[in-house]
């Protein structure tokens, strides 16, 4: 098993691998990395994603409401587990794509965020601005043979950023455009954008998290329907409901959304403990929607009205993060879970007209594969000392290369 390619210009082959705020398992990019920065190919041989466990997605989601002592022997533990588990996923999509892991130049591992505070949390003794991402890179090094880059957000969160968002460096390389000023939003847990202004140096790019993605509805499916939808799949609940404009409102009073960039933010902020309370004030009881409920068709209509409010919530927050701080957009282009729901996209389409919204498929990128195509090409762009977080996105003080280099174990 090998590559087919080889000679001066063949370029380097490296893996690429993240976890998002969803936790629903691994996304491996195989790419094939060739030419400068200026005039970089980053071409995607083989894209897989593997499903966590249920037992693995479980106790991650349980790290959140667990008390401190059990929720670190948690830590430590799934630390290493999730490190066998991106190791078969890199692996996997190297099987798959016929390609023996020795040929691999490096692996790039986002790991699985567990916490991100972008900054100081007075409520808690010695708070600093901080992130954890786990999934041992030492454990993907030994069981691949492979160099591994990880914990690539903390070089920035040490020289004053809040060490996200990292993609933008991926869409500004691969992505930008001469003449067109283009967004490129994700969806996934949380909704991110990149502002690539036409012709636009790395300077000029502008990137934050604009609020909510799927976590919201995800989070409300789930407890709405007793946990026998993990998401509302095509968005059909949504659809079937009404959105309620006196909460959608109170829905985009929430301050991290006027707040200026660079800000990021996650499940911290809108997971768990945020649709409880958000279907405690609604008035609507968790269960409803669950194929055994006895539920009042009024009841069944309150719930299915929050979900449609939750997702406009979500299109409504994207848009007016445009209208406050990327000005003069040509397209937009959206990736991520989000983009396959088509009342969240229908919604988007409509915040954001005439400006025309088209999946970033158009743009001939696989949106399941971008981020971890990003970190292979992270993972790669560090090898070579170039400097890889965008200082206009994240805060930092500098641009730097980004990440950890852990050598490889024994080559298989």
């Amino acid at each position: 098993m090998g590559d087919r390619r080889d000679g001066p210009d063949a370029g380097h082959l490296c893996v690429g691998l993240i976890s998002g705020t969803s936790v629903d398992g691994v996304d491996a990019a195989l790419v094939r990395i060739t030419g400068g920065v200026a005039a970089r190919g980053v071409e995607l041989r083989r894209f897989v994603s593997v499903p966590y466990p249920d037992a693995v997605r479980d106790e991650l989601l349980a790290l959140y409401g667990d008390r401190p002592e059990h929720a670190i022997a948690r830590l430590c533990s799934l630390a290493f587990v999730l490190g066998e588990l991106f190791a078969e996923a890199a692996l996997e999509v190297c099987r798959q794509a016929g390609v023996a892991p020795a040929a691999l130049h490096a692996i790039g591992s986002h790991g699985q965020t567990v916490w991100h505070q972008p900054d100081p949390d007075p409520a808690r003794p010695l708070s600093v601005r901080s992130t954890l991402q786990v999934a041992e890179p030492a454990v993907i090094a030994e069981r691949t043979g492979a160099t591994v880059v990880a914990n690539f957000r903390v070089a920035d969160v040490a020289a004053g950023g809040q060490g996200a968002p990292l993609v933008p460096y991926f869409d500004w390389v691969v992505l930008r455009d001469p003449g067109r000023t283009r967004a490129v939003q994700n969806i996934g847990g949380i909704g991110n954008v990149t502002y690539l202004p036409a012709g636009g140096g790395i300077d000029t790019v502008r990137a934050f998290d604009t609020g909510p993605g799927n976590m919201l509805v995800d989070g409300l499916t789930a407890l709405l329907t007793g946990g026998t939808a993990a998401f509302d799949r095509d968005g059909r609940l949504a659809a079937a409901g009404t959105v309620d404009a006196a909460l959608l409102d109170a829905l985009l009073a929430d301050p991290y959304l006027a707040q200026e960039p660079p800000k990021t933010t996650g499940r911290e902020r809108y997971g768990r403990a945020y649709c409880a309370d958000l279907l405690r004030d609604a008035g609507v009881t968790a269960g409803t929607l669950a194929p055994e409920s006895d539920a009042s068709e009024r009841d069944r209509e309150c719930a299915r009205d929050l979900l449609a409010t939750a997702t406009r919530f979500t299109a409504r927050s994207i848009a007016d993060a445009y209208r406050r701080w990327c000005p003069a957009l040509d397209e937009v282009f959206v990736g991520g879970g989000g983009a396959r729901n088509p009342t969240l996209m229908a919604a988007l389409a409509a915040e954001l007209a005439p400006v025309p919204v088209a999946p970033v498929e158009a743009l001939g990128v696989d949106s399941r594969a971008k981020e971890a195509m990003a970190f292979a090409l992270l993972a790669h762009d560090a090898l070579a000392g170039l400097p890889t977080n965008v200082p206009a996105a994240t805060g930092a003080r500098r641009a730097m290369p980004l990440g950890t280099v852990v050598p490889p174990g024994p080559r298989r």
